[in-house]
């Protein structure tokens, strides 16, 4: 069942709010009140939309998955007709990094707070959803002769995957007048190098 315009609305104010939250001070440390007055609404309304904290967390998680797979998989997808696998890959990278550069508060929450056990699905997902865009584009480029043979393309999934979040997240809490061109130039020389190399 689809949320009405307006519910949907409010619990992306609530998911933002959150997300921010979380960012700032951590899962345990956030408390309903709190995100309630960040988003705007009475208290009720997180409850009346999630029945509780922990529902907030696992429908910001869901959410903000779906979000980064989206981006995600239209530049693996949204390449010209001769475009290489490491051509998208490098359009991946970017994308991540654009992603991050506008969802900054959730980079921060997926690398601090979703590898608890209680979030297991969601790493699930984000595994499958998102990390599975990086391993399919590595597969192509193992079958196009462009990176060895024997590269294991789930371990380079999740570690380009870590390495562009980590880079992202740190480039907006220490270097934010970097050009997000340069950042990503760099990247690619760095993947280029080992993956293709």
């Amino acid at each position: 069942m689809k949320a009405s315009g307006r519910r949907a609305g409010t619990r992306l104010r609530l998911f933002a709010a959150a997300a921010e939250l979380i960012a700032e001070q951590g899962y345990a440390a956030t408390t309903v009140d709190a995100i309630a007055e960040r988003a705007g609404v009475a208290k009720g309304t997180v409850f009346y939309n999630f029945g509780t904290k922990e529902a907030l967390f696992t429908g910001l998680l869901d959410h903000g998955i779906g979000l980064l797979a989206d981006a995600l998989s239209g530049a693996a997808a949204g390449g010209t007709a001769g475009e290489t696998a490491l051509d998208a890959l490098d359009s991946v990278v970017m994308a991540q990094l654009r992603f991050f550069e506008e969802y900054g508060a959730f980079a921060r929450v997926l690398l601090a707070e979703m590898w608890r056990t209680a979030w297991q699905e969601a790493v699930a997902r984000l595994r499958a959803d998102a990390l599975g865009v990086y391993a399919d584009v590595l597969r192509r480029a193992v079958a196009e002769g462009a990176v060895r043979e024997d590269l294991d393309v789930e371990t380079a999934a999740t570690a380009v995957f870590g390495m562009v979040l980590t880079v992202a997240i740190e480039r907006r809490a220490l270097h934010p007048d970097r050009p997000i061109e340069r950042v990503h130039a760099t990247l690619v020389d760095l993947l280029r190098g080992r993956v293709a190399g």
